[in-house]
């Protein structure tokens, strides 16, 4: 069995319900500090001095957000029923999810989150916000989707490196058959 290295630990639940439950918390805790005290509190530094509006920008911001929270709640959905696990790596899956959103993305969870952060930034006009965003991608991209994709590697191997080959981390490819 491989070696886990200090922050990737898989789930010891065998409950369901109770890593369903886990999943929906920390996306909920998630969302509050990332979604919406550290946005707001963007906004308030920012002022109205590097904001930019357009007609549809809350009807757009809108519909983007609920496309990527309604992409979020199915990925976790997917990670906790399939998967076995949550999304935090102290508690993440013990089997390598590869259906649904996993066909089309190999992180969808970043994906929307990134999109929430991005949608967020649209419907205030906040040019801050969206920076931000795209901070968090990038960060997130350099960081720690290198230790994620070793960790997944060491404990899933040759099915995890085909599984790498065909999906890719931003950009959704919705051709994959398997």
């Amino acid at each position: 069995m491989a070696q886990f290295n200090k922050f990737f630990k898989p789930t010891k639940s065998k409950n369901t319900l109770w890593i369903l439950t886990k999943t929906y918390l920390q996306t909920s805790l998630f969302w509050i500090i990332f979604l919406i005290i550290l946005p707001f509190g963007i906004r308030f530094i920012e002022a109205e001095y590097f904001g930019f509006a357009f007609s549809p920008q809350k009807v757009i911001g809108t519909l983007l957000f609920i496309g990527f929270s309604l992409l979020a709640l199915y990925s976790a959905f997917l990670m906790s029923s399939i998967g076995k696990g949550t999304p935090l790596p102290t508690d993440c899956a013990v089997k390598l999810v590869k259906s649904g959103t996993y066909k089309v993305w190999r992180n969808p969870m970043a994906v929307s989150g990134i999109g929430q952060g991005i949608s967020i930034g649209i419907y205030f006009g906040s040019t801050f916000v969206v920076l931000y965003a795209i901070s968090g991608a990038i960060l997130w991209h350099i960081l720690v989707r290198p230790l994620e994709e070793k960790d997944l590697l060491e404990r899933f191997g040759e099915e995890y490196l085909k599984y790498k080959n065909e999906t890719k981390n931003w950009i959704p490819n919705f051709k994959r058959n398997k």
